[in-house]
């Protein structure tokens, strides 16, 4: 059972009981307007009325018809202490006044037993003042000792209680927390020796200080910042101590508050630091913020305001309203009442210097003090002339993009830069790549007057123009004069860049004043030579691609000439399969070379016998008489380009033939005939000359550099078919001249080796030709052929020599050579060299050559071709001779031989084993070939077999008769 207490207006009175007082009471309490009652008659009545209603007091009867008042104070006093209960009786005892004081009764009352109501309702009306005078004071009391304890057991702050010395008597749990010990550790502990400040002097010097004043009577409070035992944060209290005073006024205890106010703190100082980052911020960001009321007067002017205006706050101020600043009809109040806010209003302004901004205005309504209009302005003039100059830049592109040459570009740039940049000066220098310097190609005045006359400048690196070509780097000056690379301190120039171009060469722009390139500029810079230099590339490319056309164009020429003329060498090629003669093949080669008009006239000449003049030969085309009226003298100054091409044996090739009409007689009969260009070619086949072959045509530059090495390369493959018929020729002709030539050359190889050897050797036509080279036999007379050998393995010349036969005298060597013999060249041209003597015992060591060459031949060409192959050469004689036919069968025996067959038989034949008696045997030569004998005598067998049949059944020798027995 818990009593309640009632509304603070009115006390309610609970009365229990039937007795006869009850009823007055009732009465007169009813009409006091400090008290409600409620009556019961019960005591189990009285106990549901306590459940259910909020009682302030209760006066209940010792008799009550189911029992006693003190059963009813006994179950209010089981459930609390507090509520006040008077107990009535009319024939109390001491007995019933001693239970009832036992049983907590606040007030026993012993009633006057009668009709005396009067005074007995005044007795119970004074019981009911003490009762609820004493049960209020009791009840505050513990209410204030609850309140008391509950803010004692906040866990959010921490409390300590101290005696009047500043001794801990009583901590809460919090305190115990925070210092990290029980709270029983804490008590009888001066205060300030307390672990949480204690190990700082200065702090617990501080809290002592506020505890002492408190103690005087004077409430204090600090705040303290000490950093925690476990913990590497600091951690900062508010700490507050009342003295508590008794009714003299002495302070009798101290009560501590600590409230953790380290968040706020921390709190007040991020807002201090944001406060202070917020004056940061507007006094150094771009954008101004002004606040006006809605007459324009000032309320707010950022302080920043200068960076735009240039004017201070208080200038601004002083200029009045903002209508002054940023002009009048900004914009539209209205509008700016249904939309809230208006953003980028673009406007100009002057600043204080007299300079015109370019501003973009956000307009917007606020409330903040007298304020209801506030502008953001932000200045707009460096963008608005970078898209100005952008716009003019695209405007030089498209001039770019119609620019067909460098020096075009570099103007284009020139007359761009004022409108571009905002700058006077400026200049192109493009790189001469065959000069290798940067040339001024165009300028404007301004720069010519601020830094004299432009001149050629070396790519050295040593100057600002020169280095940033070289090291492809971009220079920007505030003061060119600055840079230790300037080369002209005379200059009145003094912010000026320095920009590569790329490879095309480099662009300079500047200005007399100092500092002009901030950001923008810069970046304009950069971008007008970007443009410059992408526009330099295209036209680079362009040409490079028009120069490609034109090649391709000239190749294209050049291969139809060169399919033309492919069609006429094949054309050639088989007319001079089919030739069977020098003067068919001659007349095949001019008569193709003029056939469709291909040239106008072609012919082919040939030396006289004294050597002097070119006689025509063969000739096809429009000759009209020419060959009659020009000389053809063989000389190689001023002559028509036949006799020149004899004399030099070099193509001669003349573009324009009415070039030098006046110096060369030719030239006005060519001119006469419309032989507008020549070419000449020898007709050249290893060294050896059949004559020129001249070829005429009726344009000019007819010829090029193609068609002549074509025609000279035809030139060979006619003296090639030529030596190849003469050498046929030759080998049908039976009649031939024999030379007999003495020769003398240090370097011929057989000369070295008789002389090194002092012996005779002989060459009587024994060659044999192998992958490895050519090999010669050579008869030795005079020396051991181990000296000779000896002699042989030291010439270079000769890579190996074999021994055939020897003997005290002499013998026969087999030499393979390292280097050609000559007797193969002459074999291609259709003389044969029979022998070769040379005696290298005597002062004299000339060989003596023996060279037979057909009638078909000219032997001018044979000795014209000894006479280059030796240094000094004699012709001792010529005659005529005759060989028989056998040359043919020579050829198809040869012919029918394996070349180990053609060796051995010709080392047999030279070693003497043919002869009668044998100069050497079988065994001996077999061991010299490195085969067995028997390989050997089957070898030569074959050999004699090949032969025989050669000679009877191909040759057509006839079976002599027989006779009879």
């Amino acid at each position: 059972m818990v009593a309640r207490p009632s509304t603070p207006q009115r006390v309610h009175v609970l009365l229990v009981g039937t007795a006869d007082w009850v009823g007055p009471l009732r009465t007169a309490l009813d009409v006091d307007a400090d008290y409600r009652v409620s009556t019961v008659e019960t005591a189990a009545e009285a106990e549901t009325a306590l459940d259910g209603q909020l009682v302030d007091t209760l006066v209940t009867a010792a008799d009550l018809p189911d029992g006693s008042g003190l059963d009813v104070l006994e179950r209010v006093r089981a459930g609390t202490s507090s509520l006040p209960v008077v107990l009535c009786s009319t024939s109390g005892s001491e007995r019933l006044a001693s239970d009832a004081v036992a049983a907590g009764v606040s007030e026993y009352l012993p009633l006057a037993a009668g009709t005396d109501h009067d005074g007995n309702v005044a007795a119970i009306r004074e019981a009911l003042e003490r009762t609820l005078d004493s049960g209020h004071t009791t009840t505050t009391e513990r209410a204030r000792a609850r309140q008391f304890d509950a803010i004692f057991d906040d866990g959010r702050t921490a409390t300590w209680v101290l005696d009047a010395d500043g001794v801990v008597t009583r901590a809460n749990e919090t305190a115990s927390e925070l210092h990290g010990e029980r709270s029983e550790a804490l008590v009888d502990r001066p205060f300030w020796s307390l672990p949480w400040w204690g190990d700082d002097e200065q702090t617990a010097a501080d809290v002592r200080h506020l505890v002492d004043a408190a103690r005087e009577g004077s409430f204090g409070n600090a705040v303290v910042t000490t950093p925690e035992a476990a913990k590497t944060e600091t951690q900062t209290l508010e700490l507050s101590v009342r003295p508590v005073l008794d009714d003299h006024g002495r302070c009798v205890s101290l009560v501590v508050e600590g409230v953790d106010v380290t968040d706020r703190v921390s709190l007040e100082r991020e807002l201090r630091r944001s406060e202070e980052l917020h004056r940061v911020t507007l006094n150094n960001m771009t954008d101004t913020v002004l606040m006006t009321d809605e007459d324009g007067e000032y309320t707010y002017v950022c302080p920043n305001v200068n960076f735009i205006f240039g004017y201070t706050a208080e200038e601004i101020h002083e200029l009045g309203t903002i209508d002054e600043l940023l002009g009048e009809d900004l914009f539209d109040r209205e509008e700016l009442a249904d939309e809230g806010v208006l953003k980028n209003i673009e406007c100009t302004a002057t600043d204080k210097a007299g300079r015109e901004h370019t501003l973009l205005v956000n307009v917007r309504e606020v409330s903040i003090q007298d304020g209801t209009l506030l502008y953001s302005c932000r200045d707009i003039t460096k963008r608005k002339q970078r898209e100005e100059a952008l716009t003019t830049l695209q405007e030089t592109t498209r001039d770019f993009l119609y620019a067909q040459t460098r020096h075009e570009i570099a103007q284009h740039v020139v007359d761009d830069v004022p409108s571009v940049l905002t700058l006077d000066a400026s200049a192109v220098y493009l790189f001469d790549a065959d000069a290798t310097d940067l040339v001024p190609v165009a300028h404007s005045s301004a720069m010519e007057q601020l830094d004299g006359p432009l001149s050629t400048v070396p790519t050295d690196a040593e100057g600002l123009i020169s280095y940033s070509f070289v090291e492809g780097e971009s220079l920007f000056f505030d003061d060119v004069h600055d840079s230790t690379r300037l080369q002209n301190p005379a200059t009145d120039l003094r912010s000026v860049a320095y920009i590569p171009l790329g490879d095309h060469g480099v662009f300079v722009v500047g200005t007399a004043e100092r500092g002009r390139f901030d950001e923008v500029t810069r970046e304009l810079a950069d971008l007008l030579a970007a443009t410059a230099e992408a526009a330099l590339d295209r036209v680079r490319r362009e040409s490079q691609l028009r120069e490609q056309d034109r090649e391709l164009q000239q190749r294209n020429n050049q291969l139809t000439e060169l399919n033309r003329i492919n069609e006429i060498i094949r054309e050639i090629d088989q007319a001079l399969v089919q030739a069977e003669t020098r003067e068919e093949i001659e007349h095949a080669v001019c008569s193709r070379l003029t056939d469709d008009d291909r040239f106008a006239f072609a012919w082919i000449g040939a030396a006289d016998s004294p050597g002097e003049t070119l006689r025509p030969r063969a000739w096809a085309g429009a000759e009209q008489g020419y060959l009659d009226s020009v000389s053809f003298p063989i000389t190689a100054d001023g002559v028509e380009p036949a006799g020149r091409t004899a004399a030099t044996r070099e193509v001669t090739m003349v573009q324009h033939v009415a070039d030098g009409l006046r110096e060369e007689p030719w030239r006005k009969d060519a001119l006469a005939r419309e032989y507008l260009s020549v070419l000449s070619v020898p007709l050249a086949y290893d060294e050896f000359t059949y004559g020129v072959l001249t070829v005429y045509a009726a344009r000019q530059d007819a010829f090029d550099e193609m068609s002549r090495a074509v025609m000279a390369e035809l030139g060979e493959t006619i003296a090639s078919a030529t030596s190849a018929i003469e050498r046929k020729n030759a080998l049908l002709t039976p009649s031939m001249t024999r030379l007999e030539v003495d020769v003398d050359d240090s370097t011929f190889v057989l000369a070295r080796l008789a002389r090194q050897a002092d012996c005779r050797l002989t060459y009587e036509g024994g060659i044999q030709q192998t992958p490895d080279g050519a090999s010669v036999f050579v008869t030795v007379e005079g020396a051991t052929i181990e000296a000779v050998e000896r002699a042989a393995d030291e010439l270079v010349a000769v890579g190996d020599v074999q021994r055939i036969s020897a003997d005290e005298s002499g013998g026969v060597l087999r030499l393979r050579l390292t280097q050609p013999f000559f007797a193969l060249e002459l074999a291609d041209h259709g003389a044969v060299l029979r022998s070769v003597t040379v005696d290298g015992s005597t002062s004299e060591s000339s060989a003596r050559l023996v060279v037979d060459v057909p009638n078909s031949v000219d032997s001018r060409h044979i000795t014209d071709l000894l006479g280059e192959t030796f240094a000094e050469m004699e012709l001792r004689s010529k005659q005529t001779v005759e060989h028989a036919s056998t040359d043919e069968l020579s050829s198809a025996f040869l012919g029918r031989l394996t070349e180990r067959q053609l060796e051995v038989v010709q080392i047999a034949h030279y070693s003497g084993f043919f002869e009668s008696p044998r100069a050497t045997s079988g065994e001996t030569l077999a061991e010299a070939l490195d085969i067995s004998p028997t390989a050997f005598y089957r070898h030569v067998r074959t050999a004699q077999r090949k032969l025989f049949s050669t000679v009877f059944d191909e040759g057509g020798v006839p079976v002599p008769a027989v006779d009879g027995p």
